[in-house]
């Protein structure tokens, strides 16, 4: 016999329902089909469960075609882990088949891209640089970065079409190509590159001047602000492995914009990550979005594979 004073509930008198008449949310016209070999990616997408992520890979997918047939803003905004995860090729891919109309990097995603298009390597082994102050003092890297957005404000551009066109003059012919910076500036494709001083490697040399760092980046914050126009009715912006800087930029180019008495409304955004973190999740999927329609998507997985997906999915769905 139990010492405790209370005892477990009879559960004779509960109520059910009919399992016809509850119902539920998954159903059996929601269940996968199976791969068949030699399918496309097309195919492999319609075979996806109806529901959950699949459905906002699905959307997403047919709001970046939609927005492409309908020339509107497709604006990317990259983390440096997606530039030094190898995605430059089919990111200028993307670029070439309509898929890519801007581009917002932060601080960390120019640095990585800036090196790749000048000495084909990036991403140090910080651990075992850092112990004695050696972390981020590649001297091309930081002179040749900072000499560049010095010259932009004399040029009247911004940091990103600067870091282009250093690249232009000074890259290798052999790794330019795999510079995202270079191959937007060769086709007149926006980049804006958006800094927090103290933030990346280039800050930290002799070389580095604050007035010019915040100018070249605020000019590119107001190039941004005139991109994110395109985004109204049918436009879509892509926060792709940014986690702080980036969509809090975003959501102020969003005020910025309706402040000004623009209209923007009714469209999509979507986070690609490996990790879903804060301001992603309000800034990006959710803020925008509130009282004016447009829908935000969250996708959770290594840019690695899901940038490649994501890629060969728009491909097919041009077709």
């Amino acid at each position: 016999m139990s010492k405790y004073s209370e005892i477990p509930l009879d559960f004779s008198g509960l109520s059910t329902v009919p399992i016809a008449d509850r119902g539920g949310k998954v159903r059996v016209e929601h269940m996968a089909g199976v791969h068949r070999k030699g399918d496309s990616a097309t195919a492999w997408l319609d075979r996806l469960p109806r529901l959950l992520a699949a459905d906002s890979l699905r959307a997403v997918v047919r709001d970046i075609a939609a927005a492409k047939q309908e020339r509107k803003a497709l604006i990317w905004g990259m983390g440096g882990h997606v530039i030094k995860c190898g995605l430059a090729p089919v990111l200028v891919d993307l670029m070439d088949r309509g898929f890519i109309t801007a581009i917002a990097m932060n601080g960390a995603a120019s640095i990585h891209d800036f090196e790749l298009g000048l000495a084909g390597c990036t991403s140090e082994d910080v651990e075992a640089v850092l112990p004695d102050g050696r972390f981020g003092s590649a001297e091309e890297t930081g002179r040749l970065m900072n000499e560049a957005i010095y010259r932009a404000s004399a040029a009247g551009i911004g940091m990103g079409e600067a870091l282009g066109a250093a690249l232009d003059a000074i890259a290798p012919q052999a790794t330019r190509p795999y510079s995202v910076l270079w191959q937007a500036w060769q086709r007149a494709i926006p980049v804006t590159v958006h800094v927090a001083v103290g933030t990346d490697t280039p800050h930290t040399h002799p070389a580095a001047q604050g007035a010019a760092i915040g100018a070249a980046s605020h000019r590119d914050f107001r190039l941004f602000c005139s991109i994110v126009k395109g985004l109204h009715s049918g436009g879509v912006y892509l926060n792709v492995g940014s986690a702080v800087v980036l969509p809090e930029v975003f959501l102020k180019a969003v005020s910025v914009v309706r402040n000004l008495g623009f209209d923007l409304a009714d469209f999509t955004t979507a986070n690609f990550d490996f990790l879903q973190h804060y301001r992603p999740r309000f800034n990006v999927v959710e803020r925008p979005h509130a009282g004016s329609g447009g829908k935000g998507y969250a996708l959770t997985g290594h840019h690695e594979i899901m940038i490649p997906l994501l890629a060969a999915l728009l491909i097919e769905a041009e077709a």
